[in-house]
């Protein structure tokens, strides 16, 4: 990959033969692993101006029409989180002559609080074209980090860097996006929650600029305050969003999408015993055989049927935007023995064709390194651009999922890539719960597959066993025999990670917001020294330990499984506001929390340099201290700075993701404590109007 200073430009076609379709690459980490950013896209013309709001991406417009540009959302790294935008030049209208790549803060965050920013561009295969680094950020709130442009025939790239401290309203301005005035703002709220409803043609428009720049309404991102009123306008319920003249209108949408209702209308059945009937049923299945192909032709289909679904799972592999068709049971040649992979994807745009061969596999079985290999070399002879496999195993950055053989020599490459069964999930379950379809069939069918993916003969049920490692290692904890450098400690933390990636799939799934795992290392650090060091920790005090953040909030939640007490505890730290009264801010904590479980540990967090040292205040379950508020302040008068909320739970005993599994246990640990604790803070709200 290519380095470039800010400033500089480069040719794509000259970095690589297959830069027709590209994937841009945002990131940046947080020392406190709370940092983010909200990324937008602008289609210029030659004037430098959008052609109209239409050329303006962001999290509440995310792909055009056409499928020259689509926002792929978040993705963990080792070191934090980057943002990944698919952009199809071969689509791209002849009228747009740049494309500007740019990325905002929001409640008063600033661009120098984040460390590591960074911009990378990939050709369609997945391979580094060019990248460059962001050390001079400071007091910005909205940054251009790059832009492709138009020379001649050719596409270029240049790394900006531009700042800006009005944020992304004043960004905005600069290329063409009208901004309200506070008169024509204040004719009543704006967004899916407005006075026609979700569904009314205003209910199309929110408030784009001001929905990238203002934060969450998620309490716990915010030091306590008394609680909005439910029935708030969302202005209301959002403290310290953007002021009204600074707010511009979100592009329109252009068609109703279709999302289906969280709660099933009631049964039409005599009694309990009766099942539904499904598009794709499963009780017939009795071998893994069977499994596998099932799974692969119900996912393939409904892929081909319901383009925003087949789309996004093949953006991020290179895919271009355009036709798509799938096959199952293709028989290839390879040697004496003609191979059959499990399926294929072709798309077709502009008369050429992407295509992928697919390794499926069910019920927990792992991928086998001869098998895929045999399909890399396939791909690699016959043209293709990718191999992509299916397994209940989530994939772990740094590590690839089995190890495969690249001939140098070939000049056509082929890109491998994984997909996880709770991914497939996941993203079916946003696209009919938040995001919406382009009508009800297609509703409906991402709704079978869901049950279908759901059903426990399917096989497709994600991330499953803690491995062999598991026992042992458990066991030696709890026995104190358990050496440093056992290299089963590794991969019971490397199980920890993939288990933690699934619970913020199936997290993320439920809200309709990105949830991930937090990450403090520094970029380009080595994971695989991180997960040693992790080991060294399990080994010394028998812990286990995560953070996840779900996207919009700036609160991590932090999750951990002590091996030798049994108990998974999930926490988060509640800042106090500055200059209330003790006693009062005490009160208010336990009014928002009034419906939260009363075995809900709450203690005080004190000043450094008071007492003990921050987490070494009062403490109590919520039981006992609503009666008793005081009893959560320091007798000595010490400053209170906060609050940190923790449940704790038994934790599972096997080793799987049986009611008495270890896996399920956590997994219900964090829901518990989300929607018991966290959600009992106030409102959870999506920037931009959308609710999770």
């Amino acid at each position: 990959m290519q380095e470039i200073p800010k400033g500089a430009n480069v040719s794509l076609t000259a970095l690589s033969e297959d830069a027709g379709a590209v994937v841009v690459s945002l990131g940046w980490s947080s020392a406190s692993g709370a940092g983010d950013a909200d990324v937008s896209v602008l289609l210029l013309d030659e004037n430098g101006k959008v052609r109209d709001e239409n050329d303006f991406y962001f999290y509440n417009n995310p792909a055009a029409a056409d499928g020259s540009v689509q926002l792929l959302g978040k993705v963990p790294t080792d070191n934090g989180d980057e943002d990944r935008i698919s952009v199809d030049l071969t689509a791209v209208p002849e009228r747009v002559a740049r494309i500007v790549v740019a990325a905002s803060r929001y409640a008063g965050a600033r661009f120098g609080d984040l460390d590591d920013l960074r911009m990378t561009v990939a050709d369609r295969s997945g391979e580094p074209l060019v990248g460059y680094s962001i050390d001079d950020a400071g007091v910005e709130t909205a940054f251009i980090f790059g832009e492709l442009y138009r020379r001649g025939e050719e596409w270029k790239f240049r790394a900006v860097g531009q700042g800006y401290e009005t944020g992304l309203a004043g960004l905005a301005t600069d290329f063409g996006i009208p901004v309200l005035e506070e008169s024509e703002e204040s004719e009543g709220p704006q967004g899916p929650e407005g006075p026609q409803g979700p569904e009314g043609a205003e209910g199309a428009e929110g408030s784009a600029v001001a929905a990238a720049d203002a934060p969450a309404a998620v309490p716990v991102a915010e030091p306590l305050a008394e609680p909005a009123p439910r029935s708030a306008p969302a202005e209301e319920a959002a403290p310290g969003a953007v002021p009204a003249q600074t707010r511009g209108r979100s592009p329109r949408t252009t068609r109703k999408k279709v999302t289906l209702p969280k709660v099933a209308k009631k049964s039409l059945a005599e009694n309990e015993s009766w099942s539904q009937a499904r598009l794709f049923p499963v009780p017939s299945l009795k071998s893994d055989r069977e499994r596998e192909v099932r799974a692969t032709s119900v996912l393939l289909s409904v892929m081909a049927q319901v383009p925003e679904f087949g789309r996004r799972l093949t953006a991020g592999f290179g895919a271009p935007a355009g036709r798509m068709q799938t096959f199952t049971e293709v028989s290839l040649p390879h040697g004496d023995t003609p191979r059959r992979p499990d399926g294929v994807i072709r798309v077709e745009r502009a008369g050429k064709l992407w295509t992928a061969l697919v390794e499926t596999k069910t019920n927990g079985n792992p991928l086998k390194a001869e098998q895929v290999q045999a399909y890399m070399d396939i791909a690699a002879r016959r043209g293709y651009e990718a191999v992509i496999t299916l397994s209940n195993d989530v994939a772990l950055e740094g590590r690839p999922m089995v190890e495969v053989k690249v001939d140098g020599r070939r000049k056509h490459k082929v890109s491998l890539w994984h997909l996880s069964w709770a991914e497939v999930a996941h993203q079916a379950q946003l696209l009919i719960r938040h995001e919406g379809v382009g009508n009800a069939a297609h509703a409906w069918l991402l709704q079978e597959l869901l049950e279908y993916l759901r059903h426990e003969q399917s096989g497709c049920h994600g991330f499953q066993n803690m491995g062999a490692a598991w026992v042992p290692v458990r066991k030696g904890i709890e026995d104190e025999t358990l050496g440093h450098g056992d290299v089963r400690t590794v991969e019971v933390v490397e199980s920890w990670e993939r288990l933690i990636r699934q619970v913020c799939l199936r997290l993320g799934g439920e809200l309709g917001q990105k949830a991930l795992p937090v990450q403090r290392a520094r970029r380009g650090s080595d994971p695989q020294a991180r997960r040693v060091a992790a080991a060294d920790r399990l080994c010394a005090d028998g812990k286990l330990s995560a953070e996840l953040r779900v996207d919009g909030t700036s609160s991590v939640i932090a999750v951990s499984a002590d091996l030798r007490t049994s108990k998974v505890r999930t926490s988060v730290d509640v800042p106090a506001p500055e200059g209330a009264y003790p006693l009062v801010m005490v009160k208010r904590l336990l009014k928002l929390l009034e419906g939260a479980p009363a075995d809900l540990h709450v203690e005080s967090l004190l000043e450094a340099g008071t007492g003990s040292g921050p987490g070494s205040g009062p403490r109590g379950t919520l039981e006992r201290l609503r009666p008793e508020p005081g009893d959560l302040l320091p007798a000595d008068g010490s400053a209170v700075v906060g609050f940190r909320l923790s449940l704790l739970k038994g934790m599972g005993s096997t080793r799987g993701n049986t009611e008495s599994g270890f896996i399920r246990s956590v997994d219900d640990a964090v829901e518990r404590f989300y929607h018991g604790v966290v959600a009992q803070l106030g409102p959870v709200e999506g920037r931009g109007g959308r609710r999770g």
